[in-house]
């Protein structure tokens, strides 16, 4: 069977790491997942032509090539799959895809105003990303990430974490009245989880908050958590602008400095983030903009640029 020859020649991370394959991936909000190995290309056969002929519909060709681009957007649980199962799944795809755009070309659905409409946000959203993509992909180089690291992790020292939990409550009272609950013996788990109004992870969790570093939380809660000692709880209440919090302190550490390879993701995307803003600000620059009032049709006056302030970490 001719998949089985594909499947057999051109394995799923073959596909993935073609050179046919486009790189523009900036949602991402997400670090691109790992790429399974290329299967060994037996020495007998010879390699596929890219432009060889999957299948057709309606005399229209699907190619190699054509797989390879569609093999960049599988999902990373459907790569777990055996390749003999992805690929016929890839094709078949693409042959229903093709089929309903024939039918739909036949039925003149592409001369409907709103259907022109939505083709050309889809042209205007890719000439977006490919311009977004030419101005940040020569950021992502290894010696660019190299220098992201030096500066932002190997050159500093190790910082203090703590391990803490904590009960979030509307009033002062609230939390007083746990804080009398705690020195009568009662358990800080089973109080956060029936008392918190924390709508996080945390109150399923014994109000558990994890690890954090002193700049993770905002300046009111990391004050008072860093200046408390292992095995404690906060004896008044802390106030932020979330409401008022009862805190426990489970441990501190000195967290290490990460390695390369456990920040390299995390690097790659401040940098991928920082290049798309740079790159927005410089096509602002470019071209004239005028802002109009909705109700009056009249031209707004500038706004003064601003800072953008950091957003404040609960």
């Amino acid at each position: 069977m001719v998949f089985a020859r594909v499947a057999s020649l051109l394995s799923l991370g073959a596909l993935l790491s073609s050179s046919l394959t486009p790189v523009a991936a900036f949602a991402a909000d997400a670090p691109a997942a790992a790429k399974p190995a290329a299967a060994a290309t037996p020495a007998q056969e010879a390699p596929i032509d890219p432009n060889a002929t999957i299948a057709t519909v309606n005399g229209q060709k699907i190619t190699v090539a054509d797989v390879q681009k569609a093999a960049a957007n599988v999902p990373p649980q459907l790569r777990q799959l055996p390749e003999k199962m992805i690929l016929p799944m890839l094709v078949k795809q693409m042959v229903d895809q093709k089929a309903i755009q024939i039918l739909a070309h036949q039925e003149k659905l592409q001369d409907k105003p709103e259907v022109q409409e939505a083709m050309q946000h889809a042209a205007d959203n890719a000439l977006q990303s490919a311009w977004l993509s030419d101005q940040v992909k020569p950021l992502l180089t290894d010696d660019a990430i190299k220098a992201y690291y030096d500066k932002n992790y190997a050159s500093k020292k190790p910082e203090e974490e703590v391990h803490a939990r904590h009960i979030l409550v509307k009033t002062e009272a609230e939390a007083k009245d746990i804080i009398a609950k705690l020195k009568g013996g009662a358990n800080f788990g089973t109080l956060a989880e029936k008392l918190s109004t924390d709508t996080g992870s945390a109150k399923q969790n014994g109000g558990d908050l994890g690890w954090f570093k002193k700049g993770d939380m905002i300046p009111a809660f990391s004050d008072a958590a860093f200046a408390m000692k292992p095995n404690t709880y906060s004896q008044t209440p802390v106030k932020t602008q979330y409401g008022w919090h009862v805190i426990q302190v489970l441990e501190t550490r000195t967290a290490p400095v990460p390695k390369l390879d456990e920040v390299k993701d995390k690097i790659r995307q401040d940098i991928l983030q920082k290049g798309i803003s740079d790159a927005v600000a410089k096509a602002e620059k470019a071209v004239k903009i005028v802002r109009y009032d909705p109700t009056t049709g009249k031209p707004l006056p500038d706004a003064p640029e601003t800072p953008a302030a950091a957003p404040a970490k609960p």
